[in-house]
């Protein structure tokens, strides 16, 4: 008897320790998600100050069990004040994809492996002068989601390799190309992701 009991009792914690794990916190094939990432920025050197605003959504869909793709936006606006001379401002947008390889789909804690390739608009100005540049960037970065609730998760990516080329809009122009590889802290980025 006992050992149908402990057969019971082992069956009941499995079913139910598995009914936990399939609670849907976190993704499966077919799922929809939403992320986002907002930054304010201020710095200041003597009578020089720079200020600073991001914002950049993206959404994506699970191909399959372990791979997403998906779009994302970016805006960012950048204003430099200094005493007896123009603001330079800087507002640039950008477009992108990405492809995601995630590792624990399933699980509330989840690893992943993101490409994403984007192409960025932007515009200096400082009084009457206007500079238009235009750039294409390319990264590989790993990330990792944790789920809050069923819907809800907090992420965080850290651009390890990545590649950009920026170049102005204007005769002879030469093009500023960027190739970083290594962690720190201007590459880690925190964000919410809301599952449909």
């Amino acid at each position: 008897m006992k050992k149908v009991l402990l057969s019971l009792a082992a069956v009941f914690a499995f079913g139910l320790a598995n009914a936990q794990e399939t609670e849907n916190n976190g993704f499966a094939k077919g799922d929809l998600f939403l992320s986002g990432a907002v930054g304010f920025s201020s710095e200041s050197t003597g009578d020089v100050k720079t200020n600073g605003f991001n914002i950049a959504p993206s959404a994506g869909y699970f191909v399959s069990e372990n791979i997403a793709v998906g779009l994302s936006l970016g805006y960012t606006s950048t204003k430099d004040e200094a005493p007896n001379a123009e603001d330079v401002k800087y507002n640039e947008f950008e477009i992108g994809a990405f492809g995601r390889y995630y590792f624990t789909p399933a699980n509330k804690f989840s690893l992943f492996g993101q490409l994403g390739v984007g192409y960025q608009n932007g515009k200096y100005e400082q009084g009457p002068t206007e500079v238009k540049v235009d750039g294409f960037n390319v990264g590989v970065a790993p990330g990792i989601n944790y789920f809050v609730s069923k819907h809800f998760a907090l992420e965080a990516t850290f651009g390890i390799l990545s590649y950009s080329t920026t170049k102005p809009d204007y005769d002879n122009a030469e093009s500023t190309d960027n190739f970083d590889f290594g962690v720190n802290l201007d590459n880690i980025n925190f964000g919410i992701v809301y599952k449909f």
